[in-house]
């Protein structure tokens, strides 16, 4: 039976603390997951390595009779699992365990055992199962007989993401849908603030986990639609508001359009065109902290008029003469 370094599986070494171990573990698991690397049998193999490698390094218990019977594994299992069992024998009535076969076959006594191995015959099952990679999950070794059938592990189930469009107004006040999955109905609330590329988690939902391992996730991956008023920048928005130049020369009020209500505000006399205002706290709600909102800036857009009057066209021939006289 080849020696396995479980150390050198997850890349740490020997002395490494259990937060080292968990690290390395969840970086590789990662990297090599069935679902990163669909169809890839050597990934498969990989992960399978190096799952079995932190069962035992993150089990104080099993990771110190690794450590301990190490030397010894590579003395006695340099071969299969059948020459470590030749050379120290099975059980026989009346007596301790004993050699099979060869000319020096001879009785192991139960003191020379536990000398040998620690602790008395009751306990050898957990070196084995250290030894030789039982998982004290109704599979394992029997050192004294054959192997025994690995029940299956137990295994999640697999995440479910559907896409989803919403409008602006929804993102902002929050909205729900109303879905069928597996012939149930599923109702998912999309919480206020989300944008684009934001999932919303429904844990528990997804496809149904094997031998009795957990069911996966349900996700709705959000797309907000563009707007006609106004433009998302994160959670700011912003927007034109038409201006007549009159009111831009002499000053006055425009209408400022907000996602809750229409707001009045003061515009400077000369205010030019392009000019931004900025309105506290009337863009969109923080994802994570929806009491906490965004800003809205009114950027001005300058009307002028068309098709003046007789009239009109001699006053603004007047004003012209004035500014540049």
């Amino acid at each position: 039976m080849e020696y396995k370094d479980y150390y050198k599986t997850l890349s740490v070494p020997k002395n490494a603390s259990d937060k080292e171990i968990k690290k390395a573990y969840r970086k590789l698991a990662r990297e090599y997951h069935p679902d990163t690397n669909p169809g890839d049998a050597a990934a498969e193999e990989r992960f399978k390595e190096i799952n079995e490698a932190h069962e035992v390094l993150s089990d104080p218990d099993k990771r110190q009779k690794y450590d301990q019977f190490g030397s010894q594994w590579k003395r006695h299992g340099g071969g299969n699992v059948d020459d470590f069992v030749r050379q120290w024998g099975g059980g026989q009535p009346g007596g301790g365990p004993r050699t099979r076969g060869g000319p020096h076959s001879r009785t192991v006594s139960p003191e020379e055992f536990e000398q040998m191995f620690g602790g008395g015959l009751g306990g050898s099952s957990d070196f084995f199962e250290s030894l030789f990679g039982g998982r004290g999950r109704g599979g394992g070794f029997d050192p004294f007989g054959a192997r025994t059938a690995s029940a299956p592990r137990p295994s999640r189930g697999r995440d479910i993401e559907q896409p989803v469009e919403i409008t602006l107004e929804e993102a902002h006040d929050g909205a729900t849908r109303i879905l069928q999955q597996d012939g149930a109905r599923l109702e998912v609330s999309i919480p206020r603030g989300v944008k684009t590329g934001s999932r919303v988690r429904v844990a528990g939902k997804g496809e149904a986990g094997s031998g009795g391992g957990p069911a996966g996730d349900f996700y709705l991956r959000v797309k907000v639609l563009p707007h006609a008023t106004f433009t998302r920048e994160g959670d700011n928005l912003r927007v034109k508001i038409p201006i007549d130049i009159y009111t831009l020369m002499l000053g006055g009020e425009a209408r400022i359009p907000t996602p809750d209500r229409a707001l009045m505000l003061n515009i400077p006399a000369g205010t030019p065109n392009g000019k931004r205002f900025r309105l506290r706290g009337q863009g969109m709600p923080n994802l994570r902290k929806p009491e906490q909102r965004g800003d809205l800036y009114a950027v001005v857009d300058a009307q002028l008029p068309q098709e003046l009057t007789e009239q009109e066209r001699e006053l603004v021939s007047q004003l012209q003469v004035l500014r540049n006289s």
